[in-house]
């Protein structure tokens, strides 16, 4: 009977202890957090079994790591594109110059991950290393590129990235060739808090014993500190905010490393008891792909000042970048630098002879000067071989503005001789500059109806015949057109609907227009670019809002 009722006992016991289990279990969202509790798990479950690890052979630890690093990358399916090729070299370049320092002498390969959102950095066991682009993303120098690569070498050489290895197959009893499926999550992951500081030390050892400087590792801990300090408090505007997925992988670094604080302290106590010497930090190399994304950034958000500094930044270390000439000579021209855009330009149509650059220099020239541009581009035109359209349609256009006729006359019969609806499409453009409204009309109708989902020929029409008092044709036409960046659209509703004497709606889309394209604030970029008659109903438009908001401050009071 005894026996029964210890055998109950047991059974009962059993099922209150899944109950409990079952109340208080932990729900983890997919996030860095996730990989971090099964990093803590394993380590507390390991603490519980008589385990102890015999150090991988060099041989297993390298074909381990081969086998996880080729996973990584089929996974990821990397288009190695010319400037992740260039920058992957580059970061290779940089760890051969550390691996010999290091005291196990192993085949250290360096990968680059260009992922703009990936603010981390990580070793696998046998010698791999990677770099995220979010994470170069905020270096300036190569001392902070060589404390880090530094940093994951330690990592490898003082077994770190082996142990963690060994600590799944002794959990999961696993085979060790089947190691290579486990989730690269786990060492992107940090390690333990006296393992980090660790490779801290040893990592700045090792880029001061290839010749870098010590200060190149406090560096990247004082960037550390800016993030942390960012992560942990609201940002200003939407445009500070680190998106969604830095955000993450910011969180789920900070909580898995020391604070920044502490790194740096330890570096500078290392720096006083080693008597390193003082030494210059040499430039990033490769910083100027970081500095033209983050320019193209600042100029999609209408930043156009910063997005010039940054353009200018960049080419100052590289000067041959068709994108960073190309940011520049936009910012320059919605800045109503037109001088400064037609040089940019200049540079660019050298280095890119497509039809959009071209007439994008011819229209910074008119901009600029429209009595010089002509001669000015026809010298340029001298110099080069292009497709007869991407010349002889600006230098036709640019004649126009000097009140040459006969020069866009006959590309006008060219274009309808070969049936190029878009050459008339973009001499009716020149025609309005110079003030023939209803010769640009007809051109952009007969254009229209040859290529009728053309955004960009709708609202130039509409342009027209704003200036021709067909506002329902202008709106008409503008009804017909998807929103498009760019090219006046919400602006041209604005003013037929204003010179429509629809003030309210005209009012509406002027807000939403010059909230878009900013330039419209600038009386010198809409008199270059427009007809008086815009640059007057603008005029209007500003004053009546700034009067209507006077007034609905004056009712709150």
């Amino acid at each position: 009977m005894k026996h029964w009722l210890v055998v109950a006992g047991i059974v009962l016991f059993g099922i209150a202890a899944v109950v409990v289990a079952e109340r208080h279990k932990v729900e983890v969202q997919p996030s860095p957090a996730a990989v971090l509790y099964l990093v803590a798990d394993t380590e507390q479950e390991l603490t519980r079994m008589p385990v102890s690890f015999i150090k991988l052979s060099d041989e297993d630890e390298i074909r381990l790591g081969n086998g996880l690093a080729e996973s990584y990358e089929a996974d990821r399916e990397v288009k190695k594109k010319p400037e992740v090729q260039e920058s992957e070299r580059y970061i290779a370049q940089v760890g051969l110059r550390l691996a010999p320092h290091a005291d196990r002498k192993l085949p250290y390969r360096f990968h680059y991950i260009p992922d703009k959102f990936f603010i981390n950095a990580f070793a696998l066991p046998g010698g791999h290393v990677f770099v995220g682009a979010g994470l170069l993303s905020y270096m300036d120098s190569e001392d902070e590129l060589a404390a880090v690569i530094g940093h994951e070498i330690e990592h490898i050489d003082h077994y770190h990235c082996a142990e963690r290895a060994q600590q799944q197959q002794a959990l999961r009893k696993i085979p060790l060739g089947d190691l290579i499926a486990l989730p690269i999550e786990l060492f992107e992951a940090g390690y333990s808090k006296d393992q980090e500081l660790e490779a801290d030390r040893e990592g700045t050892r090792l880029a001061v014993e290839a010749g870098y400087s010590a200060n190149g590792a406090i560096r990247m801990f004082e960037t550390f500190q800016r993030l942390y300090d960012d992560s942990h408090s609201r940002a200003k505007t939407p445009q500070q905010e680190l998106s969604q997925v830095a955000q993450d992988t910011l969180e789920g670094y900070f909580r898995s490393h020391p604070l920044p604080a502490e790194r740096i302290q330890q570096v500078r106590t290392l720096i006083a008891s080693e008597h390193w010497p003082v030494r210059p930090e040499r430039d990033l190399q490769i910083a100027y792909f970081f500095w033209t994304d983050r320019s193209r950034d600042a100029l999609e958000q209408h930043k156009y000042r910063e997005a010039q500094q940054l353009a200018m930044r960049s080419l100052h270390i590289r000067p041959d970048q068709p994108n960073a000439i190309e940011t520049l000579a936009r910012a320059q021209f919605a800045q109503a630098d037109f001088s400064g855009a037609a040089a940019s330009y200049r540079k660019l149509v050298d280095l890119d002879l497509t039809t959009e650059n071209v007439d994008a220099y011819a229209l910074s020239l008119a901009a600029a000067n429209p009595h010089t541009a002509a001669s000015e581009f026809a010298s340029w035109a001298k110099t080069v071989q292009a497709d007869a359209s991407s010349v002889q349609v600006p230098l036709a256009g640019l004649a126009l503005l000097t009140g040459a006729k006969e020069p866009v006359k006959n590309v006008v019969a060219l274009a309808r001789q070969h049936g190029e609806a878009e050459w008339l499409g973009r001499l009716a453009w020149w025609y309005y500059l110079a003030g023939d409204y209803r010769t640009a009309s007809d051109l952009l109708e007969e254009t229209i109806q040859k290529l009728p989902g053309t955004v960009e020929f709708r609202t130039a029409k509409a342009w027209s015949d704003i200036e021709l008092g067909r506002l329902a044709d202008a709106l008409q036409n503008l009804e017909g057109a998807q929103p498009a960046p760019g090219g006046g659209r919400g602006m041209a509703r604005a003013v037929a609907l204003w010179q429509a004497k629809q003030p309210d709606q005209a009012l509406q889309e002027f807000e939403l227009a010059a909230n878009t394209q900013i330039e419209w604030s600038d009386t010198r970029w809409v008199k270059a670019l427009y007809s008086p008659n815009v640059l007057q109903a603008v005029h209007e438009m500003q004053t009546e809002r700034e009067r209507r908001r006077k007034l609905q401050l004056a009712r709150v009071r």
